[in-house]
Parts: C-alpha cells; sequence; structure tokens
C-alpha cells in the first residue's frame, strides 16, 4: 500500500479513509513515516462544489475545509499503523487554528502532520498547510482512534475518556 518513500496515490488514501467525493480532500500523500508524520497534497481547482457559493467572483476555499484537508491527512497518519487500520479518525478537538492567507482555485495545498503524542486510541497533531511554501493555516488536533462497529454513543464516550493531553482542550 505505502509505495517508495511513503508516498501514496488516491486509491491507496481511499483504501485508509472511509471519505468519498465531494469530502475527500486529500488527493496524495507525498511522504509518510508511520506514527510520526506524514505530509499530503490537495489540488484545488475551480470545479470543487463549494466554490459555486464561496464567494461568487472571488472564490476562496472555507477555511473549514482547508481544516477538514488537513484533519485528513492527520487522519491518514494516526490510521497509518497497523494495529489502527480499519478505524475511523474522528476529531477530539481543535485548537490553535490561525488562518494566513487564503486557498483558492489553482492553488495545490501542502499540509505537514507531525504527531505530538500518541496514547492508547487517542493522538495530538500539529498541522501546517502551505501554498507555494507560505503558511495558509495551521492548528493543533486531538484524534479518538474508534471501532466503526461501536454505536454512537461509546464512539463519544471513548472521545470524551481520551487522555492524550491532561484535561487540555478536549
Amino acid at each position: 500500500m505505502i509505495g517508495p518513500n511513503g508516498v501514496l496515490d488516491v486509491e491507496a488514501v481511499r483504501e485508509i479513509l472511509p471519505h468519498r467525493y465531494p469530502l475527500l480532500l486529500v488527493d496524495r500523500i507525498l511522504e509518510l513515516e508511520p506514527g510520526k508524520r506524514a505530509v499530503g497534497l490537495k489540488n484545488v481547482t475551480i470545479n470543487e462544489e463549494f466554490f459555486n457559493g464561496h464567494f461568487p467572483g472571488q472564490a476562496i476555499m472555507p477555511g473549514v475545509l482547508v481544516v477538514e484537508a488537513m484533519a485528513q491527512v492527520g487522519g491518514v497518519l494516526m490510521l497509518s499503523l497497523p494495529e489502527h487500520r480499519h478505524k475511523l479518525a474522528y476529531i477530539g478537538g481543535i485548537d490553535k487554528v490561525r488562518f494566513r492567507k487564503p486557498v483558492v482555485p489553482g492553488d495545490t495545498l501542502i499540509t505537514e502532520v507531525e504527531v505530538l503524542r500518541f496514547r492508547g486510541s487517542t493522538g495530538k497533531v500539529r498541522v501546517v498547510g502551505r501554498v507555494n511554501g507560505q503558511v495558509v493555516a495551521e492548528a493543533e488536533m486531538i484524534f479518538a482512534l474508534v471501532d466503526p462497529k461501536k454505536n454512537g454513543s461509546r464512539a463519544q464516550e471513548q472521545m470524551a475518556n481520551s487522555t492524550v493531553d491532561e484535561g487540555n482542550s478536549q
């Protein structure tokens, strides 16, 4: 599944993440060190549905979708370890989010993710999105890895009981 230098094409990404069009926001993983770091790529095109309404005449990728694209690279990283395959990566918290520049059609969003902490089935990562080498967005995210066979309330309980961040922003 992992090619040379940790490169994953979109089909390999689809084997890891459950997301599909129009919410799959990772086109390729350029670098992957399972459990440590990942670099992902999203080609932003004017054909994206959200550009029809955000904003007519001034197309800008919505900030929440920039964060989601970065989170999906984080999800690939968190799920890249064999013991976490076939789980779902839920966002348990997002801290220190900053948007520096807009992302527009024609941009290539490169997201770098590094693990800050990983304990059991929860982890905290730092994500930085860049376009042409310039930071466009950054954040810290907490993930809870859950078994998709558990019902929603058990998954929520698992997220609520996560201990990755000493009670800070969970």
